[in-house]
């Protein structure tokens, strides 16, 4: 997790590698594997050496490894004590874990049982040091009430989140860089800045203009733009001013906007008339038109091109602030209100039906940045970038995770599967860098990172697949990848990683602080905590931001019927498959219901999956389905495979299924690829899950790809 910038990226020959590794390896005596690969990491492994070597190095120092989770990555005692937790331990560690404390490394699992049983020190320790501020301080910060699952959060409790964001954190002031950015097409021009004071007066302005579209406080008003210094200042203004935000990604079509539209009951829209890719016009606007949208404020996305067509009761950007006395325009009193008064509204996928519409309150924030001060260690004076859009809950949780904690948010408006992207990173020295994992795919096939130095990056997230996660290292210098798993309903996290704990490819380190959570077995019980084992994942409900209400279905059923009690509490239920190991990780397997049963045997798609990738360089990723042949009987397995170069496709299918199934007898002996079929993507949900049942469905009617 160093920031020291790394050394020139200088491709070794075979004679120079051979003497490197031969040092690494004396350097490290007896130590062990994890040393040696350790050493590899400091001394052999830069980003300019190729992928294959990397890989070739780690597989071969972790071959015959007695656990299937070896560390890729140990922290440094030296800099554990510098990061937000190791600080705070070292300062407190007796007071909160008692006298066995040791060191942030050593005590890090007790002070995350800490944070579990003692949630009234452990929240008012990270709030204070986030320097959260209250209009009206809680009366604690949880109390039982049998109206909110696992009681109540920060009870009297008066706040406003977007104000929290636009004051200066100890450490910084109101001149340090609040946004940097820079739109695609210009990547060779300087980087673009907005400060923290210039940010504040920004939203302040748009407040104000809000107010005098004279809507009733808590009105839901919308944004359907990309993700650019607009979009956040839009964003903080509707929540001051006491609005609630519906996010709506930019890449919907008009039922789609339509239908969150109506749900949210959305009295306003904020958008673009076009989104610029690669300098062509992509309309917007004419899809909030189609979706038949209540009033629009609609941003020219070349600056003060006049907006032609608007319809009657629209208004374009400038008019909109031209309503606005800009005598007090750099000014706002921001509406503050109770913890549970809602913020924003986002939507699950909605990939079988209606979207649930899933409400954010002020304490969904709070919990947001908690994870990015402990897991992701985001610092004061930080640059944090996450390409993703408001849309969807890393949107908001950039905003929070960044802002909270005093850090700068890096926005790139383009694609990020593009050097241009990558020149960014690189530019603006990001310094925590999120992603989700096909673009960490992307960027791997495709190689449009090479050449950029990502030296400043300390850790990034998620890249899931343990060659994606190695490679995603190698080019970031060997600094770790946080993987975090959570959802849009609980505001961050449930599981992640640490920087005070050993990082194994493609696993959690540790449940989210604050956060304990279950394996429930065969017959739906928990499973004892912490013993090894595979099963759907339960969460305890006391649970910091987690939603309490939704708006178009009903809360209690979808996330605590049938569920479980522990310790007298229903447990909450998310529907991931999840393995605890043998050594503390957790592995995800997909959704529940993305399990098969291959001959009496129930088994995860991405298990199979994982192993199937492996198989032959010319895969880029595959989906394994169970599917009932048409005369009935077991499931049989079919693996849909894309492969990278799909122009001149050469691979053998009888060979590859083979392949498969040679890769899988390590699985389980009685597991037998019955078919491979081709498919040029899979499809995806907007949040990029793989719909695995559309390919169960297709293959189950009728294949249309070549298939053996």
């Amino acid at each position: 997790m160093g920031r020291a910038a790394a050394a020139a990226h200088v491709p070794l020959g075979a004679i120079t590698l051979h003497e490197a590794v031969r040092r690494a390896v004396d350097a490290c005596g007896g130590d062990g594997a994890a040393a040696v690969w350790g050493e590899l990491t400091r001394t052999v492994l830069r980003p300019g050496v190729p992928f294959a070597v990397h890989r070739m190095l780690y597989y071969g120092c972790f071959a015959g490894f007695p656990s299937a989770t070896p560390p890729a990555w140990t922290p440094d005692p030296e800099e554990a004590v510098l990061t937000n937790v190791g600080r705070v331990l070292e300062a407190r560690g007796r007071e909160f874990v008692g006298e066995t404390y040791k060191d942030p490394i050593t005590s890090f699992t007790d002070f995350h049982k800490f944070s579990i049983e003692n949630p009234e020190a452990y929240w008012k320790m990270v709030f204070e040091e986030m320097g959260i501020t209250f209009s009206v301080e809680p009366s604690c910060i949880l109390r039982e009430n049998d109206a909110y699952p696992g009681g109540e959060w920060l009870p009297g409790a008066v706040l406003n989140a977007a104000a929290n964001c636009l004051i200066a954190k100890p450490g910084r002031n109101s001149d340090d860089v609040a946004i940097v950015w820079r739109d695609e097409g210009k990547d060779s021009e300087p980087l673009n800045f907005v400060a923290l004071e210039e940010l504040r007066k920004k939203v302040c302005l748009v407040a104000n203009a809000l107010d005098a579209l004279n809507l009733a406080k808590g009105s839901a008003i919308a944004i359907d733009m990309p993700m650019n210094v607009n979009a956040v200042v839009i964003y903080l203004a509707i929540v001051l001013a006491g609005h609630v935000v519906v996010s709506i990604a930019d890449s919907f079509a008009a039922p789609a906007i339509s239908m969150r539209l109506k749900i949210s009951e959305a009295k306003a829209i904020f958008t673009q008339d076009y989104i610029l890719r690669d300098d062509k016009e992509l309309p917007l606007y004419s899809r909030v038109v189609e979706a038949k949208a209540p009033k629009a404020i609609v941003i020219p996305v070349r600056g003060s091109t006049p907006i032609k067509g608007l319809r009657a009761d629209d208004l374009s950007w400038g008019d909109f602030l031209g309503r606005v006395n800009h005598s007090k325009a750099d000014n706002y009193t921001a509406v503050e209100q109770p913890a549970y008064a809602f913020t924003n509204i986002l939507f699950s996928s909605g990939t079988t039906g209606e979207p649930k519409a899933i409400p954010w309150t002020h304490l969904t924030p709070l919990k947001s940045a908690a994870d990015g001060w402990c897991h992701m260690d985001i610092r004061r004076s930080d640059v944090v970038a996450w390409p993703t859009n408001l849309g969807w809950m890393m949107g908001p949780w950039l905003v929070y995770a960044s802002l909270l904690n005093g850090a700068s948010m890096a926005l790139y408006n383009g694609s990020p599967n593009s050097s241009g992207f990558a020149k960014f990173v690189q530019d603006a020295k990001v310094t925590m860098l999120g992603l989700v994992p096909s673009i960490a795919r992307s960027w791997k096939s495709t190689g449009c990172t090479d050449g950029f130095d990502w030296s400043t990056i300390s850790s990034s997230g998620e890249a899931s697949s343990v060659d994606d996660y190695l490679w995603l290292m190698g080019r970031a210098c060997y600094k770790p990848v946080i993987e975090y798993c959570g959802g849009t309903e609980i505001g961050g996290g449930f599981v992640a990683g640490s920087l005070l704990q050993p990082q194994a490819l493609s696993a959690f380190s540790t449940p989210a602080m604050g956060c304990n959570l279950f394996i429930l077995d065969n017959n739906g019980n928990p499973l004892p905590q912490d013993s090894v084992g595979t099963g759907e994942l339960a969460l305890d409900p006391t649970f910091l931001g987690a939603s309490t209400t939704l708006l178009n279905a009903d809360h209690h059923e979808v996330y605590f019927s049938g569920m479980p009690e522990w310790n007298r509490k229903v447990l909450r239920r998310h529907g991931d498959e999840f393995e605890r190991t043998a050594e503390g990780y957790y592995r995800a397997h997909g959704r529940a219901d993305d399990t098969m049963n291959l001959g009496g045997i129930k088994v995860s798609s991405i298990e199979i999956e994982r192993i199937c990738n492996r198989v032959n360089d010319a895969v880029l990723e595959t989906a394994a389905i169970g599917v009932p042949p048409l005369g009935g009987g077991p499931e049989q397995l079919t693996i849909a495979v894309v492969f990278k170069d799909q122009s001149s496709q050469t691979e053998d299918l009888n060979q590859l299924k083979l392949s498969f199934n040679i890769a899988l007898k390590k699985l389980n002996p009685l597991f037998k690829v019955s078919s491979v079929v081709v498919v040029p993507s899979l499809p995806r949900t907007a949040s990029n899950k793989v719909m695995r049942r559309v390919l169960r469905k297709e293959f189950t009617q009728q294949p249309k790809h070549s298939k053996i």
